[in-house]
This record gives structure tokens, sequence and C-alpha cells, in this order.
């Protein structure tokens, strides 16, 4: 297995290579050993997928939930982990400061903080906002291994959908010293490329416009850094189960089956590399 510093400076050096790289969202311990075995460089969590196995939805599990199922998932692959760490689990900077440092023993490489205060479509001031993010950064900084601190602007997934203060906000967490930057739901390529032409940090797109998603080739040629996916993943699989149930309810078949992975494949993606 690769130490944690040795994970950190792959994904380091990840957003330093000028090429976009695709970050799927395992939501447990089966999926991320699938996805690191299928050849992806990197792994990040996914709040809603987790929440969901918790039997709950998203921004209802604690921080200590969080924590220990991001060291289960650190230490399931030999991969660089990064984590929707939510709004930092605070309003205040002092804790998002202190969920980095909880990050980082957990064994993640790298999180996001985000500027959704928890009430449907507000988000913090962005003065405040600032501040949340300089105090996360700072105790990123002050870790032995790099920790790519990610800064979200919620405006078009939880927030007010105002491209402008999209940029104002991405700019100010910039100036914070925030490593990389997030405006998820953003709904047009062109908005995608603005977000990323008003920047000088590596941005994170979240699979692309909400209008249509497009090949990650052309997010990657409007000079996306990196392509994660959210629960896309984890609500493909559950939507299979979904489908599965309820074929079976109204007709008694088993069609669903001539999708399914067979009990050897999931073996030997699940096998394939399993640390000592």
């Amino acid at each position: 297995m690769l130490s944690q510093q040795e994970k950190a400076h792959q994904f380091k050096a990840l957003h330093e290579a000028g090429e976009c790289f695709i970050m799927p969202n395992p939501w447990d311990i089966g999926s991320a050993r699938i996805l690191a075995n299928l050849g992806y460089e990197a792994l990040a969590t996914t709040s809603a997928g987790f929440a969901n196995t918790q039997g709950f939805t998203d921004y209802n599990v604690t921080r200590d939930m969080v924590m220990a199922h991001s060291r289960q998932l650190a230490n399931a692959v030999d991969l660089p982990l990064s984590a929707d760490l939510e709004n930092g689990f605070g309003d205040d900077p002092e804790t998002c400061a202190e969920t980095v440092r909880l990050a980082a023993e957990a064994g993640l490489v790298g999180g996001s903080i985000e500027d959704f205060t928890g009430i449907p479509g507000t988000q913090y001031d962005v003065g405040l906002a600032k501040a949340r993010i300089e105090a996360a950064v700072d105790a990123a900084n002050a870790l032995d291994f790099p920790f790519m601190l990610t800064a979200r602007a919620e405006n078009f997934f939880t927030g007010v959908p105002d491209l402008a203060d999209t940029i104002t906000r991405l700019q100010a967490y910039q100036e914070a010293g925030a490593h990389v930057l997030y405006a998820p739901g953003l709904k047009t390529l062109a908005d995608i490329k603005t977000v990323i032409t008003s920047v000088d940090r590596p941005v994170n797109v979240l699979m692309g416009p909400k209008s249509g998603f497009v090949p990650f080739e052309e997010l990657a040629a409007l000079g996306a850094a990196r392509i994660s996916l959210g629960a896309a993943l984890s609500n493909t699989a559950y939507g299979a189960l979904v489908s599965a149930a309820r074929e079976m309810l109204a007709t008694g078949t088993l069609g669903f089956l001539s999708g399914a992975a067979t009990g050897k494949e999931l073996g030997e993606m699940l096998t394939a590399g399993k640390p000592d």
C-alpha cells in the first residue's frame, strides 16, 4: 500500500499535469475497489451516495459518520481519496479547519468545503465564506503532506443560480488560497467556460451542464482540470435495484438479469490488487 504522503503527492501531481482526469465517486468499499481496479487514478466520496447507504438523504449524516466512512475507503484502496466535506460541518471558520484536520487523520488527501448554509436556497455571506475557506486552507497547508482543498460555490446547486455571484465567490476563494475551485450544477458549456477562464486555479466540473451532458473530452477542451460525478454512480446502482424490484412485482420476470455482472466478474474486480 502507498503511504498517505505518496497518495497526496500523486493527487497533487494529477492537478498539475495539465490534463483533465476523471475522479469517480464510490459510495462503499465494494464500489471503491471496483473503480480502483478498473484503472481510475483518484476517487472521491459522495455525500449523498454515502447518506443513502445509511438510509438517509443528503446532509443528514454526521461528521463522525463521514470520517469513519472516509477512513474505510482510504484503507480499502491504493489510490488518492478526496471527500465531500459538505459545509465543513459547521458555520464558523475554526470548525472548517478542524474538519480538514480530521479528514487528514482519516487518511484523506483532499476535500471540498461548500458555501451552502444547510438552509435551502441560501449561502454564507461571501466574506464569511472566504474566511471559512482561509481557515480550511491554513489547516491543509499546515499538514506534512499536500492536501488539496477544494472550495465550492453552490449557487447553481443549492443556492441562488447567479453566474456573476458564482465567479465573485470563486475568485474570493482563490484569494483565500483554495487549491481547486468548483461550482457544481452549471447549466451550459458557456457557463463552464466562463468560470474556468475567470480563475487561475484547477476547476472541477460536475459531469457537464445540467441542460444536457456532453462527452468529457469537450469539458477537457474547455480547460476543466478534473471531472467528478457526485451521486450519479450510486444513483445508477440504486436505480437498477428499483427497476429490478418493480419488474418482479409487476410481471414476476427476471429480465433485469441481462444487465447484471456475474459473481465471477465482481469477484475479480473486488479482489484485484486487494490490500493485504
